[in-house]
């Protein structure tokens, strides 16, 4: 296990390294100017001698790369050229936001999917599988917003007050306050992601109840219970692991409608208002972020794995 683990975090190291010098050579390397695209359209002769200055553009490109896997190692990501403050200060202030929605709103999701897929599996064609496959159908033809802008004009504007419309409640300010601000935002994101992973969990616990040593065991006179849940769902939940990691990392910069809805002002936020202002720093910083939050995603699934599957150990 030790091994496996060791590999897996080396892999990642190797994958965080590629991301970050294809960014470096992206903003650094492919620009005719990289000091022109970071100061911005309106910069001055004075400001563009700064950033070259304060960029080190005015050494080889070797050194570059250098003082910018050196900034990184020690977490510094540079200022926001467009309100001179400290990118690391911006992603501390918007990814609080951001993590609390997609982790809540992943537990709700994961839950409700796999619950709602193993119960449509095991009653395949019956009318509880009908109904879910009509809840299925919905989640995937609603668009987030509707979703959000119904709950607020039902659960927090006209027919009833129960949750705050929108805003973000930071969790050490108050848990009660932080759990109603972040219910109806959470429902938003997961109703989607749940029908996703009812269909998911349903078409992967079908397929391996029809495996052999599915039919040995039930041949052997195990309950039915012990079939699916033990040996079936173990087993059928590896793909569902899968889309999880993807779906965690893509994510963190991945909620703009839901932020946008609910007012949370998240790295989605961040990203449009970073990219509105051409405020470069702010842009390689989040993807960065979200660079590393994807690969820590899938670090954990891979782990998950040799739970699921002890062959995937030995592999």
């Amino acid at each position: 296990m030790l091994r496996f683990l060791i590999r897996r975090i080396a892999f990642a190291v190797l994958v965080l390294w590629i991301v970050t010098t294809g960014v470096f050579i992206l903003f650094f390397v492919a620009a005719p100017d990289p000091a022109a695209r970071f100061a911005g359209k309106s910069a001055t002769p004075q400001t563009l001698a700064l950033v070259r200055h304060r960029l080190g553009l005015d050494q080889s490109k070797i050194v570059q790369y250098g003082n910018f896997l050196k900034r990184l190692f020690h977490g510094d990501l540079g200022y926001s050229f467009a309100t001179q403050q400290s990118v690391n200060t911006m992603i501390k202030q918007a990814l609080p936001a951001s993590l609390s929605l997609i982790l809540g709103a992943a537990v709700l999701w994961m839950f409700a999917g796999i619950v709602s897929g193993v119960l449509s599996a095991t009653r395949a064609r019956s009318i509880l599988d009908r109904v879910i496959t009509l809840f299925v159908l919905l989640g995937i033809s609603m668009p987030a917003f509707v979703v959000g802008l119904t709950l607020i004009y039902l659960l927090a504007g006209s027919v009833l007050t129960i949750f705050p419309p929108s805003g973000y409640a930071n969790l050490l300010s108050g848990p009660v306050q932080w759990f109603q601000h972040l219910v109806l935002p959470w429902i938003t994101l997961a109703f989607l992601q749940t029908a996703i992973y009812t269909r998911l969990t349903r078409g992967s616990l079908l397929d391996v109840l029809g495996e052999d040593y599915i039919r040995t065991a039930r041949a052997k006179g195990l309950p039915e219970r012990t079939v699916v849940y033990r040996h079936g769902l173990r087993s059928a939940l590896t793909p569902v692991l899968t889309q999880f990691g993807i779906d965690i990392g893509v994510l963190i910069g991945g909620t703009l409608v839901t932020e946008s809805v609910f007012g949370l002002q998240g790295i989605g936020q961040l990203t449009i208002r970073s990219l509105t202002l051409g405020d470069l720093p702010v842009i390689m910083a989040v993807v960065l972020v979200a660079a590393f939050f994807v690969v820590l995603a899938n670090l954990l699934v891979d782990v998950g794995y040799s739970f699921l599957d002890p062959r995937i150990r030995l592999s």
